[in-house]
């Protein structure tokens, strides 16, 4: 059996198909054969299913195709790197002379177009650091840079919220990312969605394409489009780059560094389309006539408008009809409706257009100030008769583009998907396609199940969990002085105080036998957290230092502190050789034992659950930190010391996770944090049932570690008589 090895120098995940329920097939084909920005509205909101996942791999193949048989010789990182840098070299000065337009509307427009990428930028790098991946070195790189660009847990310092501010700066508001209305609101063209689609898809699945996320992760930051055009200095340099580059292409092979090759050409190429669409949007709106200007206008509200309108008729059709058409077309539509009763002069001068749209009338607020100035003065023109006798032009910027990008989606079947309903044989398999879940996405809803059904399953402890040894679940109402006064309680009385140095050393096996048991929870350290922090969940306090926790655990990119790195290190030092738990060899491994998997298997399907299961995580990691402390530790450190095994795991949880500043004092307060962000925004009456869901968390954390406990009061004999 292939034992795995440090330093873990995966350059790409072992090739599997990808597994979904065929239930899901019927739900993607329709999101991808509706609108671009439907589809890209649908991943923002949807980070849970297996839907969304099937969606992703079809717009990855969309848009990458099948990779490429190596062939002939490859061009090396420094090329790569330098040829990007040249491509950098003729966009800047044109990216400079967009942000330097002085008609505020005509860079009003340009920003807005570009805001959907910019906000969303990099996304990729979102969950690649994952139990699948950890602790490959190019992950741990990449992790690295993600973290910077995340603000290194300050989600005010992130680079999605620095270039928000950047267009705030400019003029430009726009709701968050995965509002409703965002991409109305950014005015985003199709082609703009179907760039973003891609973006977001990679970042969904960016594990099973470590080489393409590379790729695409290099070229991006190397050009600088965002940086470019809202003026900002980059956060990462070339050099940093270029040396991640290099380190991935000395380690990667031929096959792997084509697929790298082809999502960096990839990349450029669509950045190179984009900084065209956005010099034909400045250049479309600075000579934009003003029935062009109500087209536009009309064209953003029509697919929000059409039933609004009841019985009102333009030229004997009903409006309603007419709006809700996806097929409108606009340019007839407002030469209909300049030729109407309804912009024709009444008494006053006004026109019953206008009279709507004012302060009184039923379509008040529904227009901006200047939408609304823009329709007054296409009124006046029109009642005047100064507008030309032709239809008014329509906005089909980028349709040439995205039209082609669009069929290539509509033609995307992917080789490697097959549908087939999970059915994980046990405990073993479970855990295995939990691990590789990109692959196996229709073991979502078994995850969700298995997830709730021991959260449930926990609350046994809202009762007896007083008397845990290392925990105390019992339920008691919140305030922020009750938690602290339970974490004291539990750190002094539980791990703490008790603590006495071991007089009499189990034998060596007998300490190896207690370092597997832990050693299946050790190998996905941090994992209940590695989806916090995803593009559009990146925005409260508590998410930014519970994502700063698992950078912690991943060791803030440097391999050699990585978690997983340092619990192999231990195993090795026992002589406990396995396969990383990625491999379908570790589904064969005989040292870690079996009762065990129920653990890691309740961990793994919390963490696939960031939206479902929020408040539960940050209980979870409340107890999971609180662990690291105390008696436990202490005792494990002296049995490896004495045997001559490496003692670096535990020492490192026992320092990181202290209680005075590090992750167990950090986890308290990230809740009380979370809790009060839920009273000043939802009500005072939300914190109550937030409250419950988090330290039902808390106890299936206990619920596994308190195995006696739990085991004595789930006997009927035994619930009786503490009931009584």
């Amino acid at each position: 059996m292939p034992a795995f090895e440090l330093p873990d120098r995966i350059t790409s995940l072992p090739a599997r198909t990808f597994e979904f329920d065929p239930s899901a097939a019927a739900a993607a084909s329709a999101i991808l054969a509706g609108r671009p920005a439907e589809a890209l509205h649908r991943l923002l909101r949807d980070q849970e299913s297996q839907v969304g996942l099937l969606v992703a791999r079809r717009v990855i193949a969309a848009f990458l195709g099948e990779p490429a048989a190596p062939h002939g010789p490859a061009e090396d990182a420094a090329a790569l790197t330098a040829r990007i840098l040249e491509v950098r070299e003729d966009l800047a000065p044109r990216l400079r002379a967009l942000a330097a337009i002085e008609d505020t509307e005509v860079r009003d427009a340009v920003l807005r177009q570009r805001a959907p990428l910019a906000l969303i930028g990099g996304c990729w790098l979102d969950t690649l650091s994952q139990p699948a991946t950890q602790p490959a070195v190019i992950v741990n790189r990449l992790f690295g840079q993600h973290f910077v660009l995340h603000g290194e847990g300050n989600h005010q310092r992130g680079i999605h919220h620095q270039r928000r501010r950047a267009l705030e700066e400019a003029g430009v508001y726009l709701p968050a990312v995965d509002a409703v209305d965002f991409l109305v609101q950014a005015r985003a063209r199709e082609l703009t969605a179907l760039h973003g689609l891609f973006q977001l898809s990679l970042s969904r699945l960016s594990a099973s394409f470590l080489p393409e996320t590379t790729g695409a992760h290099v070229a991006h930051h190397l050009l600088g489009v965002d940086d470019l055009l809202l003026g900002r200095a980059s956060v990462l340099g070339a050099a940093e780059l270029g040396e991640v580059l290099l380190e991935y292409a000395t380690t990667a092979g031929p096959a792997d560094w084509r697929r790298t090759l082809a999502a960096a050409d990839l990349v450029v190429a669509l950045e190179r389309e984009h900084v065209e669409l956005l010099e034909s949007t400045a250049r479309w709106y600075a000579e934009l006539p003003l029935e062009g200007k109500v087209c536009e206008i009309i064209g953003r509200h029509a697919r929000f408008a059409g039933r609004q309108h009841g019985e009102v008729r333009v030229a004997g059709r009903k409006l309603s009809d007419m709006l809700d058409d996806p097929e409108l077309d606009l340019g007839a539509f407002v030469r209909m409706m300049r030729n109407s009763r309804q912009l024709k002069a009444i008494r006053g001068g006004d026109s019953r257009f206008m009279r709507a749209i004012k302060f009184g009338g039923p379509m008040f607020g529904i227009f901006d100030e200047r939408e609304a100035a823009v329709f007054k003065a296409w009124a006046q023109a029109a009642q005047a008769g100064s507008l030309p006798d032709t239809d008014p032009p329509v906005n089909r910027l980028g349709d040439r583009a995205a039209a082609r990008w669009a069929a290539a989606l509509s033609a995307s079947e992917p080789t490697d998907v097959v549908y087939a309903v999970a059915a994980p044989a046990d405990d073993r398999a479970l855990f295995h396609r939990l691990v590789n879940i990109e692959s196996y996405p229709n073991t979502l809803p078994i995850a969700r199940d298995h997830a709730a059904a021991n959260l449930a399953a926990a609350e046994l402890l809202f009762t007896f969990g007083a008397g845990g040894r290392l925990t105390d679940a019992s339920w008691f109402d919140y305030t922020p002085e009750a938690l602290l006064e339970r974490v004291e309680q539990v750190y002094w009385k539980k791990l703490v105080d008790p603590f006495r140095p071991l007089t009499e050393i189990p034998d060596r096996d007998e300490v190896i036998f207690g370092q597997k048991t832990f050693a299946l929870g050790s190998l996905i350290d941090g994992a209940w957290a590695h989806r916090i922090g995803n593009v559009g969940r990146y925005h409260r306090i508590s998410d930014g230092m519970l994502a700063s926790i698992y950078a912690d655990e991943m060791g803030r990119g440097d391999v050699r502190k990585n978690h997983i790195t340092l619990i192999v290190q231990v195993l090795k030092s026992m002589d406990i050789d396995v396969p990383h738990i990625r491999d379908d060899a570790f589904l064969d491994q005989g040292d870690l034992p079996d009762h065990l998997y129920g653990f890691s298997i309740h961990q793994l399907s919390l963490a696939l659950f960031p939206d479902t299961f929020y408040p539960e995580i940050l209980g979870y990691n409340l107890g999971i930190e609180m662990f690291g402390l105390g008696e436990m530790r202490l005792h494990e450190m002296q049995k490896l010391r004495h045997h001559g095994f490496d003692p670096v795991y535990e020492e490192a949880h026992l320092s990181i996770d202290n209680f005075s500043a590090g992750h167990a004092r950090q986890s308290a307060e990230i809740i009380v944090g979370y809790l009060d962000e839920v009273a000043r925004t939802v009500g005072a009456d939300a914190v109550a049932p937030e409250w419950r869901r988090i330290w039902r968390g808390y106890a299936s954390f206990a619920y596994f570690v308190e195995a006696n406990l739990v085991r004595a009061m789930s006997a009927p004999a035994a619930t009786a008589e503490m009931t009584i």
